[in-house]
């Protein structure tokens, strides 16, 4: 059955891709881009199907406008992708305030801000779904990506509190995590200026595999999307969702050290419960 899904990041990447997929499908796409000309000649193809609305995630009044246009013009939004963001790499003494402070207004501020103002439509509504596409990086870390796990991390904490607020309201959500796929995140990425003394480093090292093209992708953006896709279709859809055997891999050897981790540390947990007698 035919769905109405708002995308945001709709002109690059996963977003475009799920819009693309969505819309040959038959169903309508509200999608934001900060450049909607961009989105002009898939306008053309779906021009009864595709709303495109421009945005920039890092004006939280223009979030506010944007979710309050699309729901004023479909009514009914069935599923909230929130998928705009970019990555910015270096090592955390490189990274300049101005880098800082703007991927945390985009990758986790204005996601944030999207969904509490999605929020009282989707309860009026009677219920909705969003799905957050966040990537293994809100799992585990890469040396050089401190800022951009800070906002993955960051938001799957935000995003597993609010499910739990909302679920009596009939609003669920599923927490996408991508490991490296075929997208143009690599050429959208914010590079800070390399210092010498990280150069013999592992961020050093994560660096110089990013320029040379070494850092290895397996994930397959058609396929990565057509699994969210069909996630946010199911009755009973995963709270998370790893994609691709990169993400698999990384995010199990992260728990598996974390548990191991605990259970060392049981007696001292223990110990702490107990009161002096």
């Amino acid at each position: 059955m035919p769905k109405t899904w708002l995308i945001t990041g709709g002109t690059s990447g996963l977003g475009l891709e799920m819009a693309q997929q969505l819309l040959a499908e038959g169903h309508t796409v509200v999608a934001t881009a900060r450049r909607p000309e961009a989105l002009a000649q898939l306008k053309q193809h779906y021009p009864a199907c595709l709303h495109v609305i421009e945005l920039d995630l890092m004006e939280p009044d223009a979030i506010s406008s944007a979710v309050k246009s699309a729901f004023e013009r479909h009514q009914r939004i069935d599923v909230i992708v929130s998928n705009a963001g970019y990555g910015l790499f270096g090592a955390a003494e490189e990274l300049t305030n101005t880098q800082i402070d703007r991927q945390i207004a985009t990758n986790l501020t204005g996601s944030i801000h999207l969904i509490r103002n999605a929020l009282p439509y989707l309860r009026n509504q009677g219920g909705g779904r969003i799905v957050q596409v966040s990537s293994e990086g809100g799992q585990i870390a890469y040396p050089g990506f401190s800022l951009y796990h800070a906002t993955k991390w960051g938001i799957e904490g935000f995003v597993e509190s609010v499910a739990q607020e909302v679920a009596p309201f009939g609003i669920d959500f599923i927490i996408a995590e991508p490991g490296p796929t075929g997208t143009n995140f690599g050429n959208n990425l914010d590079l800070a200026e390399a210092s010498v003394a990280y150069e013999d480093t592992p961020a050093g090292a994560v660096r110089s595999a990013i320029c040379d093209g070494s850092f290895e992708i397996k994930g397959d953006a058609a396929r990565t999307v057509g699994a969210i896709i069909a996630a946010a279709q199911s009755d009973t859809p995963p709270p998370r969702l790893a994609l691709g055997s990169t993400a698999y891999s990384s995010i199990s050897q992260a728990l598996s050290a974390r548990l191991a981790d605990l259970e060392a540390q049981k007696e001292i947990a223990e110990f702490a419960d107990r009161q002096d007698m």
